[in-house]
């Protein structure tokens, strides 16, 4: 057992040396697997960001339930004390008819021609920001039309419409992260093993004697198969970095993007276990590269 660790650590150190002393060429090649693993792996964070704003703008989701006119204050109060009482919501707020004018005179800029009319044309409204388990869009339509049943609701809304359109197109760019990734991956194995290939072309000679003194496949495929994985996970930590990089270009308008919708989301990255993927697919992706090509070019040897 020692003897074959102390081997593998030789085969290691010596694929390493070697590709420390072709820096351009091995470079090059871990270049164009750091870009070809970057692009899914930044289509993944920026994703995987848009579903956690995506998140806080549901979680700041209100159900407005505008009252008949003639509701008195005191119907209202006791409508919204028993609102609170339900499992289904987390708080429920009052805005006035004139409270409501204030705000709209604010919003739109209208204030002169709305000063002009007789009476407040705005109906008193009650706020009812549901629980965190009931803000799917099922829920919340459920929600939405049972308490337009209320007898002093006038009508209760909630525009679904955006936050469904917003989750499909969510849903959509993750199934094509997950397609591209796939596609992208083959790529990796198609430039590991052309890169393979070329190295075990050019030491076919070398091969051919070892092999005539009793070199065994195994020993025979070892240096290129480490030298596909570690190109791989150095174009694996290279994606790493191209990936941090345009996230920290990014994370302002991230930031500011989170505060327009209040939900004050900054920028995520790459966490642990995605880091440890990314890295680990890369050397994966190298080794199995490296494998098929070492088996297809031996056996035209020999």
């Amino acid at each position: 057992m020692k003897a074959w660790v102390v081997r593998h650590l030789q085969v290691f150190f010596a694929t390493l040396g070697e590709l420390v002393h072709a820096p351009v060429a091995n470079g090059m090649t871990i270049a164009v697997i750091g870009v070809t693993l970057a692009l899914p792996a930044t289509l993944y964070v920026g994703v995987q960001n848009l579903q956690r704003l995506s998140g806080g703008i549901d979680a700041a989701g209100q159900i407005s339930l505008f009252l008949k006119r003639d509701t008195a204050q005191k119907e209202i109060d006791a409508l919204a004390v028993r609102l609170r009482k339900r499992n289904e919501v987390e708080s429920v707020s009052f805005l006035s008819p004139d409270a409501a004018l204030e705000e709209f005179k604010r919003a739109s800029g209208f204030g002169a021609a709305l000063d002009a009319l007789q009476r407040n044309p705005l109906p008193p409204v009650l706020l009812v920001t549901p629980a965190s388990r009931h803000r799917t869009p099922t829920a919340l339509r459920t929600l939405t039309e049972e308490f337009g049943k209320i007898g002093a609701v006038e009508l209760a809304q909630f525009d679904l419409e955006w936050v469904q359109r917003l989750q499909a197109i969510l849903r959509l760019a993750e199934r094509g992260v997950w397609i591209l990734t796939a596609l992208l991956a083959v790529a990796v194995l198609l430039i590991v093993g052309n890169t393979i290939r070329l190295a075990v072309l050019n030491r076919r000679e070398e091969i051919e004697i070892v092999r005539l003194v009793g070199g065994t496949d195994a020993f025979i495929r070892r240096p290129f198969l480490y030298a596909g994985t570690l190109q791989g996970a150095f174009g694996a930590l290279l994606a790493w970095l191209l990936v941090a990089g345009t996230l920290a270009l990014m994370s302002g308008p991230i930031g500011e993007l989170g505060a327009l919708y209040g939900t004050g989301a900054a920028a995520a990255g790459l966490g642990g276990s995605a880091s440890m993927a990314l890295l680990a697919g890369g050397a994966g992706l190298g080794w199995l590269g490296s494998r098929i090509a070492v088996e297809r070019h031996l056996r035209r040897i020999f």
